[in-house]
């Protein structure tokens, strides 16, 4: 797998961008500069961070989500690095 996270990656395994391997090895998200923790799927590209609105869920038992629009800055995670 490459150093760079993709371009497009979602946690809903039903989503056609969902991605297992990238998740495992861990991606964190900086929106508009602030790390990131709550977020559902995200587009570099397009320049969109999608982010569960609390607890509330849809009627079919999924997060409800907020399409945010900003500079989207994805990595991977490098837990070595903080110990």
């Amino acid at each position: 797998m490459s150093d760079t996270p993709p371009d497009r990656l979602s946690v809903n395994p039903n989503s056609p961008f969902y991605d297992e391997a990238a998740l495992a090895r861990g991606v964190g998200i900086r929106f508009k500069g602030v790390e990131k923790t709550n977020v559902e799927e995200y587009c570099v590209s397009e320049g969109w961070v999608r982010l569960s609105a609390g607890k509330a869920l849809d009627r079919a038992g999924n997060p409800m989500t907020v399409k945010l629009k900003g500079s989207v800055e994805p990595y991977f995670r490098d837990d070595s690095a903080e110990a």
